[in-house]
């Protein structure tokens, strides 16, 4: 038998077996850090970590407090500066010229507390006392003015990225320092301020959701048989912490879903803290109970979704409402002014709105909204654009160049004028994986460069197992190709090269900044790399066993870049699987020796270095009939 060409076809299907993934591709059927590029695969571009630092040590680098849920950059008018805007489950950031800022808005100080500590010795506990504190377990809070107390110093007690607390009662809490007290002691001074973050009375401090709130929620022993929960020290809730984060000019406004309406003006500089804006003065009926915002274009109007009516604070997960049109603080609707609400019908809760080239766009968790400026009297008008296409995630929706894509509970779905399911050769594997608990976590980003969506998502295969995981694994859509590929990596925000960033850049689960397709490493470590074909037949028929013996390379590839090749053989698509190599294929390599026998084969190319860099062509085989035996 002559040489035979290995041409699949480009993407990954992973929902049909190996054997008809390879008989009527043929297809690959798995892969990780790769991307096809004009119908080829290719290994994605490498990532290299950004420090940031102490915004009072510019020499000490930090890492930001918690789980990353979103985030935002611009660079101001004002003065030429660029940031990046970073909400976690618990805090608000600032990130500018590589420094990280504190803007997480306050609930309220406690000034010149006096000798507020309490040490024991050799423990890292500390109780405070606070009367009417107000707080609740795992708030934040931030001290200042407070001097040594049993032997922990005062820079520790006094440092910028502040504790996470343990309620004990109406009147005082614990925290526990990063060192223990040499002694039993009570003081800490006489002029001691804390600072109140905001916290789980404004939905913050919840890095993963809870199924329920009845028999079995908690940790076990948590409270006593018969004693009704103790709501300002249980940690249940059933949606967990996510930010939306938007730009209304150079200032940031930023709402924490459940939670009130923040803004943040650039001019006032990185000591500033995020402020409410109905604290702004003149503002009107803003509300106060909002599960997600976005601006509207180009009119510039801030649209809440599920929010309050206005007067109250009952919060109707199904109610728009709509500030006047370039006042983002008046939401009294008059005669003359463009301010007003709508009720949709369709759902249990408003999941996103994503502004488009046309009109806002609005996912429920039962179906979509159109919502088209037409001035006044009415302002917007509405319209039930799809049912049964309910998005999942508050980050789980993108718009592309006017269209829509978004992850449902099954399935993916675009608007590009109507609303289609996306035909997804991994739909099974995906949603089989995807830790259902965990859902809402799914983040999505693009990659305009290469006409990438990706979704990362928390896998049943997460390291981190249900306590409180972070996305480790993604599928990726390529809208040119129309292909999908599926792979493992830990982000929890992606966002896209935009002005100052020239590549895209990402935080994972430990607000670890990652600057993208950069190198050809993994942050200087190697990139396990791989993509495997389905099962191919050596001949049409499948009658009859060949011997391999030659295969003949075509890829680009640098010179320190070192591809491996791997054969699976079978007889039978059940039947054992006999693997040969790892062969080791280089830029300079005309052809690999091979004894490798079956019916069936399937490839697997990969690559396990820092320094490799690779596209794969057409290789060819040589088989030859052989024996059955």
């Amino acid at each position: 038998m002559s040489y035979r060409l290995l041409k699949l076809n480009s993407g990954i299907v992973k929902d049909i077996t190996e054997y008809a993934a390879g008989k009527n591709g043929p297809f690959y059927i798995d892969s990780n850090l790769v991307r096809f590029r004009n119908g080829y695969p290719t290994k994605i571009g490498g990532w290299e970590q950004e420090i940031y630092y102490d915004n009072i040590d510019t020499t000490n680098a930090v890492t930001a407090q918690g789980a990353p849920k979103n985030a935002i950059f611009w660079r101001s008018d004002t003065d030429g500066e660029d940031r990046i805007a970073l909400g976690t489950h618990s805090h608000l950031y600032i990130i500018n010229n590589g420094v990280l800022h504190d803007i997480t808005p306050l609930r309220k100080t406690s000034t010149n507390l006096s000798n507020p500590f309490v040490t024991q010795q050799n423990s890292t506990t500390i109780t405070i006392t606070d009367t009417s504190h107000d707080a609740r377990n795992g708030d934040f809070i931030v001290i200042e003015q407070a001097t040594a107390v049993g032997g922990i110093s005062a820079d520790t007690l006094n440092r910028i990225e502040g504790y996470s607390i343990t309620y004990i009662d109406a009147n005082s809490y614990s925290i526990e320092s990063p060192t223990q007290a040499s002694s039993g002691a009570t003081g800490g001074g006489t002029g001691v301020d804390i600072k109140y973050l905001i916290g789980r009375d404004e939905k913050m401090n919840i890095e993963s959701a809870d199924t329920a709130t009845g028999w079995g929620v908690g940790t076990w022993g948590q409270s006593t048989w018969g004693t009704a929960r103790n709501i300002v020290s249980d940690n249940i809730a059933l949606e967990a912490t996510q930010w939306s984060l938007q730009l209304w000019g150079e200032d940031l406004l930023a709402n924490n879903r459940g939670g009130q309406i923040y803004y943040w003006d650039t001019s006032g500089g990185e000591t500033n803290r995020a402020a409410l804006v109905s604290s702004i003065a003149g503002s009107s009926d803003v509300p106060t109970k909002n599960r997600t915002i976005n601006i509207s274009f180009p009119d510039r109007h801030l649209i809440v979704g599920g929010t309050t009516t206005i007067g109250t604070t009952n919060l109707d997960p199904m109610l728009v409402r709509f500030s006047d049109q370039e006042d983002f603080t008046n939401f009294t609707p008059t005669a003359t002014n463009t301010s007003g609400d709508q009720r949709l019908e369709v759902g249990n809760k408003i999941i996103s709105i994503i502004p488009t080239k046309d009109e806002t766009f609005i996912n429920t968790d039962e179906a979509c909204y159109g919502m088209n400026f037409v001035g006044p009297p009415f302002t917007f008008a509405f319209r039930l654009l799809a049912v049964n296409c309910g998005a999942i995630a508050i980050n789980g929706s993108i718009s592309v160049d006017g269209n829509v894509y978004w992850i449902g509970k099954s399935n993916f779905f675009v608007y590009n004028g109507s609303v289609q399911e996306l035909p997804c050769t991994v739909k099974y594997f995906v949603f089989n994986r995807i830790q259902q608990r965990f859902i809402d976590k799914t983040f999505v980003g693009q990659n305009k460069k290469f006409n990438e969506i990706t979704w990362y998502y928390v896998s049943e295969d997460n390291v981190q197992g249900s306590v409180n995981p972070d996305p480790d694994s993604y599928v990726t859509y390529n809208y040119a190709e129309n292909t999908w590929v599926v792979g493992a990596l830990n982000r929890n925000v992606w966002l896209d090269a935009q002005g100052f960033k020239l590549t895209p850049f990402a935080f994972d689960g430990d607000a670890k900044l990652y600057n993208h397709e950069t190198g050809t490493s993994d942050n200087g470590n190697a990139m396990n790399c791989f993509i495997e074909s389905g099962e191919l037949e050596i001949d049409e028929t499948g009658n009859r066993t060949f011997l391999i013996d030659k295969l003949v390379p075509d890829a680009t590839m640098t010179s320190d870049t070192s591809l491996n090749i791997e054969f699976k053989c079978k007889k039978y698509p059940n039947g054992t699987e006999v693997t040969k190599g790892p062969f080791t294929v280089t830029s300079t390599t005309e052809k690999v020796s091979t004894r490798a026998k079956g019916r069936q084969i399937a490839i697997k190319y990969s690559s396990n270095g820092t320094n490799d860099d690779w596209s794969i062509g057409d290789f060819r085989i040589n088989a030859t009939e052989d024996s059955f035996r």
